[in-house]
């Protein structure tokens, strides 16, 4: 009759045994655990410099909704403002509007430009995307999201945006 009472002292502690063992045991590191690590290192370059302009202060720029269409703020952070174009239910472009300051890069490609809107120097990208920068530093891109919505229409809603007061943003 002892034997019984020794298995149920037994089970309960090799079970908490084996749980302690296994939550003790080394996991294999993260794919991403390297990245991490450098992107906190204390002098890391940061992804958005302090400098960069809130995305907030972007939105009066953007064009006024009207004639139909609607206009969505989808996404606003620092260097950065995004909204859908929308007629009729239908998403048919993305507006947006960044900071190049954080990455200057994004403005090189408007340096070969031969092509401007609204006297500012703008590319194409690929069938979809229309962009014009604006102060030397401020990129303003309309992205196709819709076939219908062509290349003539991109121009068109660049030209709707206060392209001016943007280029005295300071």
């Amino acid at each position: 009759m002892l034997f019984p009472k020794w298995r149920r002292v037994l089970a309960p502690l090799f079970l908490s045994l084996l749980l302690l063992i296994s939550s003790c045991a080394l996991k294999p590191p993260s794919p991403y655990a390297q990245a991490q690590q450098e992107s906190t290192q204390r002098g890391a370059q940061p992804a958005i410099v302090k400098n960069a302009e809130q995305g907030s202060s972007f939105n009066r720029f953007f064009p006024k909704p009207g004639n139909g269409y609607e206009r969505v703020f989808t996404q606003e952070k620092k260097g950065f403002a995004e909204a859908k174009l929308k007629k009729e239910g239908k998403d048919l472009a993305m507006l947006a509007i960044s900071d190049t300051i954080s990455l200057p890069s994004a403005s090189q490609k408007f340096q070969t430009s031969s092509q401007k809107i609204s006297g500012y120097p703008a590319v194409e990208v690929g069938n979809t995307q229309t962009a014009v920068l604006v102060a030397n530093r401020y990129q303003v891109k309309v992205l196709s999201r819709n076939p219908a919505f062509t290349q003539n229409d991109r121009q068109a809603w660049i030209q709707k945006f206060d392209l001016n007061g943007l280029s005295r943003l300071k």
